[in-house]
């Protein structure tokens, strides 16, 4: 999963400037270990690139001197490595990655090619607009419930939201509607749709294959392709660089959705995602819950294998590959030894970024705590699941990835949906180097999951059991920790089995109140693809109120 040369290259293997002061010029030589660039030349790849790093400089200047000696050695650090190197560590195995500049001049240039749209608009969000595409993405054969898709747009911004809206196969009048996200930061909600929970997956010849276990049997779910350039998803103007600002256009999009769909109000609404959605439910949940202006009640959240405490998830790299997280050891003892001085480095820099986040105390934790990863990387596992190799040919590991990539690139399959695009991108290089320099990933985002539950909003957090890069241990070891007005009862509450309703062990549940975490025998990063039938048994019992699983 190689990507091309993009800013976060430059950005990395650049970024030991002259220090102490970095005082940077236009006629800056920058040192890249056996390399140097003149800074003109790289301020031609990307015309924000010195501002960004001046930018850097100004917020260098104010941190305590403590600090600054830390993160110059980070940056310098950081820059000693190898160009391949950084690459490596800064992957996030969201995907192929394959997405240049180029393909992302192409897909913005065929926009408005379609101009059959209901639109829905609101006073209260003056810019913004729902629409409604007039095709029919029924013709598709994915499943013979009602389907809308359409784009949230932002006309004076130039972004545009694409959506995918399936009715619930059961009963789409009472049944809670789900928003479903996918991660990344930078990929398509597709991957959940054609490859984890929704109505049909995609086979080698591009043809969908019913699923009786998708997430809409009991629910209606709602597809979001978000932040703006992921998917079917585009701009011409802004861009998003962080979860914070793409809270904002989530809920508006949603105010937007249950106007255009009022039958819907009354009905229990639930977000729920997966991996760097640890990341994005937390925030757009906080967002929804303090908008005294909503029209909608968030009924609860669900996360799974999510990032969302990295200080603490970072430290479960190791008993998960050194035998400790219910699954053989796979790193040798001396790794295992060595991973403990690499995760003091690491937390070291993320406690930085906790207590004074931006990208400049951000970005070096973001960049040096993945080196917790390399180990798994050099044996060739699927950081999706520790029991497999990567497939050879397959984007994210998986050759249906490719296949999902294929198919929403039919013209007839864009024609159906509406696409204003040429090009799908599952995920977006773009996108995901935006949120990287802005030093989003290590940002902590638990202190929102403690604010949902002292407002009373359910929280589940489950966690197949054999991924490595979102790994259960984490997410125990962080959901214990976490710190709201019920932690003691939460944290000394007992993991106990979890029985399906076939009678058979799907995993273990710990539970207190609202707040539950889920252990999934035998899935990997993506549950509802790994084990279907507990992944829809476990969604069907938490929207119905059963938060123990008992």
């Amino acid at each position: 999963m190689k990507f091309a040369a993009s800013l976060l290259t430059l950005f990395a293997v650049t970024s030991a400037f002259k220090v102490p002061g970095f005082g940077l010029s236009d006629e800056n030589v920058v040192q890249l270990g056996h390399d140097s660039f003149n800074m003109d030349s790289l301020a031609e790849k990307s015309s924000e690139f010195l501002s960004y790093l001046r930018n850097l400089e100004s917020e260098m200047a104010k941190a305590p001197e403590e600090d600054r000696h830390l993160l110059r050695s980070a940056w310098a650090e950081l820059a000693k490595m190898s160009p391949a190197k950084q690459l490596e560590y800064l992957r996030r195995y969201e995907s192929k990655f394959h997405v240049s500049q180029e393909h992302m001049n192409k897909k913005v240039a065929a926009t408005q090619k379609n101009d059959q749209y209901e639109t829905v608009t609101s006073q209260k969000f003056e810019g913004y607009s729902l629409s409604i595409a007039k095709t029919k993405p029924e013709s598709l054969g994915l499943d013979t419930v009602k389907q809308y898709t359409g784009y949230l747009d932002v006309d004076a911004l130039d972004k545009h939201f694409f959506y995918w809206f399936f009715e619930s196969r059961n009963d789409p009048e009472n049944d809670p509607i789900i928003l479903w996200l996918n991660g990344g930061p930078g990929c398509s909600s597709s991957t959940g749709l054609l490859f984890e929970l929704g109505p049909s997956f995609i086979d080698s010849k591009l043809k969908p294959v019913y699923n009786p276990y998708s997430w809409n049997t009991n629910a209606s779910v709602i597809f979001l392709d978000q932040p703006v350039g992921v998917g079917y998803s585009y701009t011409n103007g802004e861009q998003i660089t962080n979860t914070a600002a793409a809270a904002k256009d989530v809920f508006v999009f949603l105010e937007l959705f249950f106007q255009k769909f009022p039958q819907f109000l009354n009905n229990k609404f639930h977000i729920s995602g997966e991996s760097y959605a640890g990341h994005y439910i937390p925030s757009f949940a906080s967002e929804i819950v303090n908008r005294a202006d909503r029209s909608f009640e968030l009924s609860s959240v669900l996360i799974g294998n999510g990032i969302t405490d990295a200080l603490i998830q970072h430290a479960s790299y190791k008993p998960m590959g050194c035998g400790e997280g219910g699954y053989k050891q796979v790193l040798s003892d001396e790794t295992c030894d060595s991973m403990d001085g690499i995760y003091k480095r690491c937390a070291v820099l993320t406690k930085l970024c906790y207590n004074a986040p931006s990208a400049l105390t951000c970005v070096p934790p973001t960049v040096y705590c993945n080196k917790l990863m390399e180990p798994f990387m050099d044996l060739g596992l699927n950081p999706y699941d520790i029991r497999r190799q990567c497939d050879e040919d397959g984007g994210n590991c998986y050759v249906e990835m490719n296949w999902l990539d294929d198919y929403l690139n039919l013209d007839e399959v864009k024609q159906a949906v509406g696409s204003k695009v040429d090009l799908f991108t599952s995920c977006d290089s773009t996108v995901f180097n935006n949120f990287i320099l802005s030093g989003d990933e290590a940002k902590p985002f638990q202190q929102y999951v403690a604010e949902l539950l002292e407002k009373g909003v359910p929280v589940l957090l489950y966690a197949g059991d054999k991924d490595i890069i979102c790994n259960w241990l984490g997410n125990h070891y962080w959901s214990d920790a976490l710190d709201y007005s019920e932690h003691e009862a939460f944290s000394s509450a007992p993991l106990v089995p979890w029985i399906n309703n076939q009678g058979e062990a799907a995993g273990e549940v710990k539970n207190h109140g609202i707040f539950t975490f889920l252990r999934v025998y035998d899935a990997g990063h993506m549950v509802p693809h790994d084990q279907p039938y507990n992944a829809l048994e476990m969604v069907n019992r938490w929207v119905s109120g059963n938060y123990n699983f008992q």
